[in-house]
């Protein structure tokens, strides 16, 4: 077998023949590289778990329920109910776009590798290099963000309850820590259990929504209609429009993160199906509830200038409406199981982040590690459990909610700007005339509308993520989202310059099954078909392979008969060291019981029984 030629070569009887395949060299890693051999996970999502797990990450009502207040601030009920609808709309438009994608290419990186084969030649290394480091560092401050939400919720339960409590502070960055050292164990030791536990968190979400309407609706007070469209401006701005679209943005945090679920493509089964449906419905769903939540809130709150003296809103309407400790604090206890599950998915989402951005040349490959024992990548999980704890960590001090505000409010323009990117750079394949082959999941004629207007709303609420939500602007409540983001930039482009300019080539190809290369027999269907060309060998019917856990076998009279062993380990480069090295390859054995192996130097793919079972991966070889 050949490792230094675009070819494909199979050893059967004794004799080596070679089938052609046209691959670009620079998609091949060094050929020191063994970066391949320890960036293997096991799929373990189904499309009802990852729709849960999804469903829940945005855990969008309960988001509204939260984040009211600078929307009251900023506009009053009507910025609040009519900023969501806009806000709806343009996140379901970006998600159906970077849904398309997903189909196409489900891979744990997603909007750098998007961005790496769709945008112009001359800048998308560039483009790539500043969209992996803007969605990992987004998703870093976007989980520390919400670790500190949750905490506080714990902390208003046990101030409902013990009132001389004083909340914040050095109590809040240990409890933070606390919570998540116990979620990167579980993401390391339990990891197969959390797809069950976000599948049920899915369920509570949904019966939490329907208990928390009927108590407010049922028992609370009734608002006239005309406070729907109440306007009320507390900001300090004069511009009613800046400070209309700065209060949109309660609505624009809540609906960031919705990606979530393509981190974790790779773990997932049917991924190029099943990751943009559960993306997309979950967005969806989460839109009803959230538009439906709001209302609700609406009618059963106080007056704007009661609520906007209240330390929490959500805690202010339960009382007001319940009249029980007991009763409220239950309420905000279901509040915090959401919360706490969605930190415990987020951490599973941006450590696959880290992960996939360490093995693509980003990070250090160090942090692209992947448990053989555990088969998760325990050490960007280490890694992440450790930035979000000392992050918090600016939680202490008398300046702290400045200190750690300013790093958790780049989050929505971090991922903004990365949707952007992604998003521009499919509109610019569609524009050039150059040809894309989409996947199953897609927008057909509707594609190129839905992704302009979703790139316009992204490019929109950019403009207005850097604004400081008050005047007059002083330390405390200036907006850093902007500094912070050019520092992020600015760290970027000196390690482009620095490092990557010369050294980077792009994100490793070397894991992705690229459906643009017809000639690569990527799935067991395009093997087949290869040797049917070259060997004239009858097509074998799936159903013949489905005989033994872990081995595949052709019925007896067939003239090669393939293996496949499972449990060798992921490395297919080098077959004569399987059994020492953990091998995993196809095996063919002729006729006369000669036994070789297939591993095809041309992408290097693994071929797993999720892979070779998935009918979505079928690619039909030309002869």
């Amino acid at each position: 077998m050949s490792h230094g030629s675009n070819s494909i070569e199979l050893e059967a009887s004794g004799k080596q023949q070679p089938v052609p395949v046209s691959v670009d060299a620079s998609a091949r890693p060094p050929a020191d590289s063994n970066i391949y051999n320890v960036t293997r996970t096991r799929k373990v999502f189904s499309f009802s778990q990852l729709f849960a797990f999804s469903l829940t990450y945005m855990a969008l009502w309960e988001g509204m329920c939260s984040n009211m207040y600078f929307a009251l601030f900023n506009g009053g009920p009507q910025t609040f109910l009519f900023s969501f609808i806009i806000v709806f709309c343009g996140a379901i438009s970006q998600a159906a776009s970077l849904g398309e994608m997903a189909s196409i290419q489900p891979v744990a990186g997603a909007q750098y590798h998007w961005t790496f084969y769709m945008a112009p030649q001359s800048v998308k290394r560039f483009a790539t290099w500043i969209q992996g480091w803007s969605t990992w560092f987004g998703y870093v401050s976007l989980l520390a963000a919400i670790a500190n939400v949750t905490i506080i919720l714990l902390e208003s339960m046990i101030s409902i309850n013990h009132p001389s409590y004083v909340a914040g502070g050095w109590h809040t960055s240990v409890l933070v820590i606390a919570m998540c050292l116990v979620h990167g164990l579980m993401n390391v030791y339990a990891f197969k259990l959390i797809p069950w536990v976000e599948l049920v968190a899915g369920v509570l979400h949904v019966c939490l929504f329907v208990i928390f309407v009927v108590v407010l609706v049922v028992m609370g007070p009734r608002n006239p209609s005309s406070f729907w469209l109440q306007r009320n401006i507390s900001s300090g701005w004069d511009n009613e429009y800046i400070a209309w679209n700065l209060g949109m943005l309660t609505c624009v945090w809540s609906f960031t993160g919705f990606d979530s679920a393509i981190h974790m493509s790779e773990e997932t089964r049917k991924a190029k199906s099943a990751v943009p449906r559960a993306m997309f419905w979950s967005i969806f769903m989460n839109g009803v509830l959230g538009f439906i939540m709001v209302n609700v809130l609406i009618s059963a709150m106080g007056s704007v200038e009661d609520m906007l003296e209240q330390p929490s809103q959500i805690q202010a309407i339960l009382l007001n409406v319940t009249g029980s400790n007991k009763a409220t604090t239950a309420m905000i206890a279901g509040l915090f199981i959401i919360s706490f599950s969605v930190n415990l998915a987020n951490i599973a989402s941006v450590s696959r982040l880290t992960w996939a951005w360490s093995r693509d040349g980003g990070m250090p490959a160090y942090f692209a590690y992947v448990s053989p024992t555990h088969r998760v990548p325990t050490r960007s999980i280490i890694l992440t459990v450790f930035l979000v704890c000392a992050l918090n960590l600016l939680n202490i001090g008398n300046t702290s909610y400045v200190a750690f505000g300013a790093i958790t409010s780049l989050s929505s323009l971090a991922l903004y700007l990365s949707y952007a990117i992604a998003i521009a750079s499919i509109i610019y394949v569609r524009l050039s005339g150059s040809s894309i082959k989409l996947g199953e999941w897609n927008l057909g004629c509707f594609g190129l509308p839905v992704n302009v207007f979703a790139l316009v709303y992204t490019l929109y609420v950019i403009i207005f993520l850097p604004f400081p939500s008050t005047l007059p602007v002083t330390g405390e409540n200036m907006n850093y989202c902007g500094p912070v983001m050019i520092a992020v930039l600015a760290i970027a482009v000196g390690l482009w310059f620095t490092h990557a300019r010369k050294h980077w080539n792009g994100p490793n190809l070397t894991i992705l099954d690229v459906g643009s290369v017809p000639k690569c027999p990527e799935t067991l269907h395009g093997l087949l078909a290869a040797l049917q060309h070259q060997h004239a060998v009858p097509m074998l019917p799936l159903m013949n392979w489905r005989l033994l856990p872990g081995l595949f076998a052709s019925a007896a009279d067939y003239k090669y008969r393939f293996y496949f062993i499972e449990d060798f380990g992921t490395n297919i480069a080098a077959p004569a060291n399987r059994e020492k090295e953990g091998t995993k390859a196809l095996y063919l054995r002729d006729s006369q019981g000669a036994t070789t192996t297939y591993a095809p130097t041309c992408r290097h793919v693994v071929y797993n029984k999720e892979q070779l079972l998935d009918d979505s991966r079928v690619i039909q070889e030309s002869p």
